[in-house]
């Protein structure tokens, strides 16, 4: 691979934004793909992908190149050079890359891989946390998967096509995909691309939707006509799938605190023909309120650490802290007591996070059946990223008697 100095600069002008400004990676790789139209699908790849790269294993580029937390530029051309070094790149005669110590660096690699915190490239605190949670045996397999790159699985709009007719049409684009084992509607991409350009997406036929998440919604059991809520709707990946679930019979409510999240949810749902979905912002208790005892089915996507997600977002295990943990999980049982009071006698609730501690799963489903004599617990799912190969996440189906 021969570097080009605009796109190596741009993955530099990136990782400044990330580490030192505190963005978001997604956001920010968003901003840089924008930067010159002349680029082709292969620099786009590599400023990407090198970004991503570089933020997932931020820890032990920066203990190899001997920096510590001051990514200054000069740092940040160090880290890098060891990302390049690894990877068998030639590095060119640039001025940021004079006296690259490559030997060292491959040494240093070998020497740090045997420390599971360094190799896995996580915080302390974070390694601690996944063995007192999961294990010894568990947490390296479930952090060694949650590092490898996410593939791209599209989730078969029904209300517009089928799952057949979709991955003909998607070859056409010369989009090749295949189906996956155990999911009913879903694709997987053979190779990376920019689907979004392409009229199958404009047109609403799919959305891209990891293959564990499509299954919350399935979950949650839900039939043509009944009366719904997802109660943490955000920008309505799961709404979009009920609306589907439910032949876009009946009425879908979908709550959320953020307006902004619901005017993307209204969006999107044009786009997808889903005509049932009814937004509403939560912006007192009256809301809730106003829904006691009145849905057959109930959706809480609780707000997580979204650890199950690392894959898709690796920046988040540098953003998150101790003190965030304690806080969400206060904010999850909160909701839990809160908006279980929306299901009606007889009805269903599925409690779901995007997360794969017990912390935030199954010990707060038993902490809300505790005080909650009127629900039973009917199924639970823990699906992990070394098990199944898709994102980590947990979902609690519970009936009202």
């Amino acid at each position: 691979m021969r570097l080009h100095r605009n796109l190596v600069f741009s993955v530099i002008d990136g990782l400044n934004l990330i580490f030192n400004e505190g963005e978001y990676a997604d956001k920010v790789v968003q901003k840089l793909l924008k930067r010159d139209a002349r680029w082709g699908s292969r620099d786009r790849k590599f400023v990407a992908e090198t970004t991503y790269d570089i933020v997932r294993w931020k820890r032990l580029y920066a203990e190899i190149a001997e920096i510590k937390e001051n990514y200054s530029r000069e740092n940040l051309w160090r880290v890098f050079a060891v990302w390049a070094t690894l990877r068998g790149i030639e590095l060119p005669d640039w001025n940021q890359l004079a006296g690259t110590p490559t030997r060292r660096i491959k040494g240093r690699f070998d020497e740090l891989s045997k420390t599971r915190k360094i190799k896995e490239s996580i915080p302390d605190w974070l390694d601690e946390l996944g063995v007192a949670e999961l294990g010894e045996k568990v947490w390296s397999k479930e952090i060694h998967a949650l590092n490898k790159q996410a593939d791209v699985i599209l989730r078969t709009n029904t209300l517009r096509t089928t799952k057949e007719k979709l991955q003909a049409l998607l070859l056409t684009f010369d989009n090749e995909t295949e189906v996956v084992k155990g999911h009913p509607v879903a694709l997987r991409l053979k190779e990376r691309a920019n689907i979004f350009r392409n009229d199958a997406f404009k047109n609403g036929l799919f959305e891209v939707q990891d293959a564990n998440s499509q299954l919350v919604s399935e979950f949650l059991d839900v039939k043509p006509g009944m009366k719904v809520v997802d109660a943490c709707a955000g920008a309505g990946g799961k709404s979009l799938h009920l609306a589907a679930l439910m032949e876009n019979k009946g009425n879908l409510i979908s709550l959320d605190i953020y307006e902004a999240k619901l005017r993307e949810l209204k969006r999107r749902a044009r786009r997808n023909g889903a005509h049932n979905i009814e937004t509403r912002v939560i912006d007192s208790t009256k809301v809730i309120k106003k829904l006691y005892d009145k849905a057959d089915r109930v959706l809480i996507d609780a707000p997580c650490s979204g650890l199950g997600v690392l894959r898709r977002n690796p920046d988040a295990k540098w953003k998150i802290q101790p003190g965030f943990l304690d806080k969400v999980r206060e904010t999850q049982q909160d909701i839990l007591q809160r908006y279980s009071k929306m299901v009606k006698s007889g009805g269903k609730m599925v409690y779901a996070t995007c997360s794969i501690l017990p912390s935030e799963n199954q010990e707060q489903v038993e902490k809300f059946l505790a005080s909650n004599e009127d629900f039973t617990l009917v199924e639970d799912k823990k699906l992990l990223a070394s098990t199944s190969g898709f994102d980590g996440f947990y979902m609690a189906l519970l009936e009202r008697k």
